[in-house]
């Protein structure tokens, strides 16, 4: 749901349903059953369904035709380093979508549109089950597997991924990476003048007098960077409704790929799960038990946990608020966080850094050996 762009000329596609099947004919040899919309924020998808041999309705493939925004589309690299990414981890395990291939055997294809010689880059990905976290009750079990989730992924990325794409991923005034809060400052009048503005001006001076000079302390590697309640799909392994047991059956969005620290991931995490929580203010020591059974956080980056999850809140509304006055007519779906993101902000520096801390360290600390690492 991020976008890395914050006001230039984005040109999100309009493609329409029949120009869309017409390029999963054309590009992918694939005739289409059936196809809808799905909502994004800067690109267009849409979730389609493929007749097979023999053209039964039953059992069909199904795939994601992702349209690519025509900045992001002028970046084939950093597109390629996402798609391959995305290989790689479905290669080792990870429930992640992967591409298929073009009539030409490519994993993603160049197509022009509409007026001023546009041109979007174009793929079609692998259908993942499930429903997104944003649609559940979380429990304690699936808010500790997503951090143990998020903690192995980072972790092979670091250790495994070694396209030549991955230089890409060095993309120093993203806005979307947590080292470039500061970066804020010349958005946040899009909030008006009120107490959260003045919230987000004080993350913004802590941040850049207690974070970034810490940056080096921390243990780089390369973060998904977007793990948001609406990109994490999971189902029910259990067929009680009193007490039904998730499982992650699918990571979605790459296109915030960006190299950044494996202490941003978890902040990330905690900052989204507490969106949807009835219990917010513990998401974090659920997300950070599951996260440090795999790797656990240094005392540096433990210390910057609380302004690091402010960071993110604030990059989320500030940017939404931001986009939604430049593009009015997809404000419900910008504003999608805000609906709690401010509220849950606001009380996290009512209560103070030391506070929340301490609730946060206290419920990771309770589960003391349990998925230690394996």
């Amino acid at each position: 749901m991020s976008s890395g762009n914050t006001g230039q000329a984005l040109t999100k596609p309009t493609f329409g349903e029949k120009e869309a099947r017409e390029l999963v004919d054309s590009l992918f040899g694939l005739r289409v059953s059936w196809i809808q919309p799905l909502p994004s924020y800067d690109d267009q998808n849409f979730h389609v369904r493929v007749s097979g041999e023999a053209g039964e309705p039953e059992g069909t493939p199904e795939y994601v035709l992702k349209i690519t925004n025509w900045e992001d589309s002028q970046e084939p690299e950093l597109i390629e380093a996402q798609t391959r990414a995305m290989m790689f981890l479905s290669a080792e395990g990870f429930p992640s979508a992967t591409p298929c291939p073009t009539k030409e055997g490519s994993i993603m294809s160049v197509v022009p549109a509409g007026t001023g010689n546009k041109k979007y880059m174009v793929r079609l990905l692998t259908y993942l089950p499930g429903v997104p976290v944003a649609k559940i009750t979380a429990n304690t079990q699936i808010l500790y597997d997503i951090g143990k989730l998020a903690a192995r992924l980072d972790k092979a990325l670091a250790e495994k991924f070694h396209h030549p794409s991955v230089k890409s991923l060095h993309r120093g005034q993203f806005i979307w990476n947590l080292a470039n809060v500061p970066l804020l400052d010349q958005y946040v009048y899009a909030v008006g003048q009120n107490k959260h503005r003045e919230v987000v001006e004080q993350v913004i001076q802590q941040f850049k007098e207690k974070v970034i000079p810490k940056l080096t302390s921390f243990r780089a590697c390369i973060n998904h960077g977007d793990l948001n309640d609406h990109n994490i799909l999971v189902d029910s392994s259990s067929t009680s409704p009193e007490s039904p047991q998730y499982r992650v059956s699918g990571i979605l969005d790459f296109s915030d790929m960006s190299y950044g620290y494996y202490v941003f991931e978890v902040a990330i995490i905690i900052m989204y799960m507490m969106v949807e929580s009835a219990d917010p203010l513990r998401v974090g020591g659920h997300v950070l038990a599951g996260f440090e059974s795999v790797l656990p956080l240094t005392a540096e980056e433990r210390a910057a946990l609380f302004l690091l999850v402010s960071g993110r809140f604030s990059q989320s509304l500030v940017i939404a608020a931001h986009t939604a006055l430049l593009y009015p007519e997809n404000r419900e779906y910008l504003m999608t966080t805000a609906k709690s993101g401010w509220k849950h902000l606001m009380t996290m520096f009512e209560l103070g850094q030391e506070a929340v801390e301490q609730l946060w360290f206290e419920t990771a600390r309770a589960y003391g050996d349990r998925g230690a690492a394996e």
